[in-house]
Formats: structure tokens, C-alpha cells, sequence
């Protein structure tokens, strides 16, 4: 039996979809525990591509329970649209395959247009958000003024806090944002017409996990974004508004600590980061836009082109400490496959000084130059490696100095988007190790 969390160790994109798609087939139940529909997770499957935002990537696989945590915030429109979207093309097809923790929060109307108004006011100064609500939909929740999943179930309990936050929103729209308010009437009807078709799929996530833990079912919690993007330990204010650490899918799930077997972290070969925020290892120049062309670096959410960079050593650290990392994920190795000089950032100089980890300060971050060590490129196609010795010598060496340099084994190397286009060299859900 085991119970394992996959987070990202970047700033979010890092291939989590695919990690998690991967380990499915030897799970049980797939969790979603922090975030929104502002994550986009891209699967491949054939010549398939599916891009999830809400529904965990369990979703491809039948017989497999697939569960939102209570850390989740939920859009039910968008919600509704990917389980129809899936159903259209065979896929969860059984309503038991879905639980939705009714103690999630939701996304309402006035989320999504506060969060586009602010960052319209802000100009020059935006976070860089994807405008899906997401950070209006915590604020609710943390100020005890959110309205949750189970609500709309129950029409007058549903009727009544909309009710009372409405008015408040609307007044805050009209005067602080100068934008249009919403009809109290109209959102209502909307939205019990969500609640119709999803009240079936509310539950006690909590109790649920729990329980199929102590029947010895192996579950998998999948995070959304990254650890620099975290509220807390993320690159502040440059972050999103939930945990995404490994700590969140306690939280986020209703589950203690020691439930938990093993983390491992999502890390591309190199860096990308979507928005604003400090990045010491962005390339602005042609380099920076062959890895982006190459690895088809654009938000799977908003289609925002990617910023690229060389991998960041201090960036893992970070990651390994925060999350307790048993292992790291190492995706897209075959997008650096035409490079004849490939670079990794070991450490920063700040001000004449050498800095090993990342600063909590974001302007010190900000005026951080990175030092590189070079490494050969290996100048090959990867496609068609299936064991670790299949790959090139140059290519090795990079896992291993990145194994060197962190500390951590590399448990998993992704050489393309496809799930058999990949090395497995210890499966976590397995206690024996798997030979490469």
C-alpha cells in the first residue's frame, strides 16, 4: 500500500499531467487537492491530446475513483464542460468514477470579473493571472464569506448566501473596480442549474480517503502548479493563492501527514515560468526561443507563451527541502536534444556575493545573476529510449550531475509527451526498486 503526492518544483507547467497519467495505472484513487481551472494538465494519450483543468488526470484510465479535495476551488460551468467534453470522447463514462468534496469552495460570477478588473487597474504592475477567479474565490473562503460545493445542492441555503454576498460584491464592482455588477436573480437560476447535475457527485471526500486507505487502496494526490508558486514559499506576491507544497494535500484532502508514503516533485530539464516574477535563469534571446519552440512552451490554460530558461539548481533545492522530495521527475529531456552546449545554473551572485539557495526576498531574487556550469549536448533523438542505458552518454551525464547537485535520485526521465515515451527507473507504488 501506498499513498503518494506529485508536486511540481518550478514555477508550474513542469509536466505533472503526464507523471500523474503514468502512475495511475497502479493507483486506486487519483486526488486533486489545491487550485482551479487556472491549472491546465496535458495528456497524450495515442494520438489523443486531452488537456484537464478540474478533473484529476485519473480520468483516462476506467475503474479508477477520481476525487476533488476540499483545497480545490470549482467553477461548475467549467466543470460540467470538461466532464461532457470527456464523455464525448469515451471517457468517464461512469458517475461513481467522480467524487467532489462538498466543503470545496466555488467559483462564482463576480470571482472572475473582480480578478480581470484588478489586474486591468494594475497595468504595468499585474501579478499575471489567468482572470479564472481564482484568487477572489479564496479571499471568500478565508474571509468566511464563500459559498461551497455542497450548497448548491440545498436551494435555500444556496439562495440565502448568495443573497447576502452579492449586494456587497456588486457595490464593490460598481465603485472600488468601476465595472458591472450581476443580477441576483439570474445567477441564481444559472447556478441551480449546475447544482442539478452536480449534486450527485457531492461527498465527504475526507471520510472517503480515509477509508480507502485503511482498505489498503493505493492513492495518488496530484498537485497543481508549482512550489515557487505556493501562497506562502512561492516567489511573493508573483504566486498563485493555494499551498501547492506537499503539505497542501493534507489540507487540501483531509488527511494526516503520516498517511502519506512518498513525494515526488515534477521538474522540466530546463525552466519555464508563466507571468510576472523574478526568473535568473531567463533566456531573452534565440536560445530562450528554441527551448520555447522546441518544447511548445505555451500555458495549456491561457496559451500564453512560456518564458525559458536553463535549469535552476538553487530553484530544486528549495523544492527538495519544502516538499521532502523521495524523488524527482525529470520531463522533457528531449526538447535540449539539438543544443551543443547545454548549461545549468548551480548557484547566484548577489551583489558580489555567492548565494546556494533561493533568497525569501523577491527583489534580492530579482537582482540575482545565475552561475553556470556547461555541460556537451548529446545532439540525438530520445523518442525511442525505453532504459536508462538507451540514452546517450552526454544525456546520462546530465541526470547524474542533477542527481549530484540536488541530492535527490532521479526516479523518472519523460523523452516525449506520449506515456509509453518514457523511463521509469523506480516506480513508487512498487517497494522494490525497478531496474533501468
Amino acid at each position: 500500500m501506498a499513498n503518494i503526492v506529485i508536486v511540481g518544483m518550478q514555477w508550474g507547467d513542469e509536466g505533472k499531467g503526464k507523471v500523474v497519467d503514468l502512475l495511475t495505472e497502479y493507483a486506486d484513487v487519483v486526488v486533486r487537492f489545491q487550485g482551479g481551472n487556472n491549472a491546465g494538465h496535458t495528456v497524450v494519450v495515442g494520438q489523443e491530446t486531452i488537456i484537464l483543468h478540474l478533473v484529476p488526470s485519473g480520468a483516462l484510465y476506467r475503474g479508477k475513483t477520481c476525487v476533488i479535495g476540499n483545497g480545490v476551488v470549482v467553477d461548475p460551468q467549467v466543470l460540467l464542460q470538461e466532464i461532457d467534453e470527456l464523455r464525448k470522447r469515451g471517457h468517464f463514462l461512469d458517475d461513481r468514477q467522480l467524487l467532489v468534496s462538498e466543503d470545496a469552495h466555488l467559483i462564482m460570477p463576480y470571482h472572475r470579473r473582480i480578478d480581470v478588473a484588478r489586474e486591468r487597474m494594475k497595468g504595468e504592475g499585474k501579478i499575471g493571472t489567468t482572470g479564472r477567479g481564482i484568487g477572489p474565490a479564496y479571499e471568500d473562503k478565508v474571509a468566511r464569506e464563500g459559498i461551497r460545493f455542497g450548497d448548491l445542492g440545498e436551494e435555500k441555503v444556496f439562495r440565502e448566501k448568495l443573497g447576502a454576498i452579492l449586494p456587497v460584491k456588486n457595490h464593490y464592482l460598481d465603485t472600488c473596480l468601476k465595472d458591472q455588477g450581476f443580477d441576483l436573480e439570474a445567477v441564481f437560476q444559472e447556478y441551480r442549474g449546475y447544482g442539478e447535475r452536480l449534486k450527485k457527485f457531492a461527498g465527504n471526500v475526507s471520510l472517503f480517503i480515509n477509508g480507502q486507505i485503511r482498505q489498503g487502496r493505493q492513492i495518488l494526490f496530484e498537485g497543481a502548479q508549482g512550489t515557487h508558486l505556493d501562497v506562502d514559499h512561492g516567489t511573493y506576491p508573483f504566486v498563485t493563492s493555494s499551498n501547492t507544497v506537499s503539505g497542501g494535500a493534507c489540507t487540501g484532502a483531509g488527511v494526516g501527514p503520516t498517511r502519506i508514503t512518498e513525494v515526488i516533485g515534477v521538474s522540466k530539464a530546463y525552466t519555464t515560468r508563466v507571468g510576472g516574477g523574478p526568473f535568473p535563469t531567463e533566456l531573452n534571446d534565440a536560445v530562450g526561443e528554441k527551448i520555447r519552440e522546441r518544447g511548445r512552451e505555451f500555458g495549456a490554460t491561457t496559451g500564453r507563451p512560456r518564458r525559458c530558461g536553463w535549469l535552476d539548481i538553487p530553484l530544486l533545492r528549495d523544492s527538495i527541502r519544502l516538499n521532502g522530495l523521495t524523488g524527482i521527475a525529470l520531463t522533457k529531456m528531449d526538447v535540449l536534444g539539438e543544443f551543443d552546449t547545454i548549461r545549468i545554473c548551480t548557484a547566484y551572485q548577489h551583489r558580489g556575493r555567492r548565494i546556494e539557495e533561493v533568497p525569501s526576498q523577491v527583489q534580492v531574487l530579482k537582482e540575482c545573476e545565475p552561475v553556470y556550469e556547461e555541460h556537451p549536448g548529446w545532439k540525438a533523438e530520445l523518442r525511442n529510449a525505453r532504459s536508462f542505458r538507451d540514452l546517450p552518454r552526454q544525456a546520462r551525464h546530465y541526470v547524474r550531475r542533477i542527481e549530484e547537485l540536488t541530492g535527490t535520485r532521479v526516479t523518472l526521465v519523460s523523452v516525449g509527451e506520449k506515456r509509453e515515451e518514457t523511463i521509469l527507473r523506480r516506480n513508487p507504488f512498487q517497494r522494490r526498486p525497478r531496474r533501468s
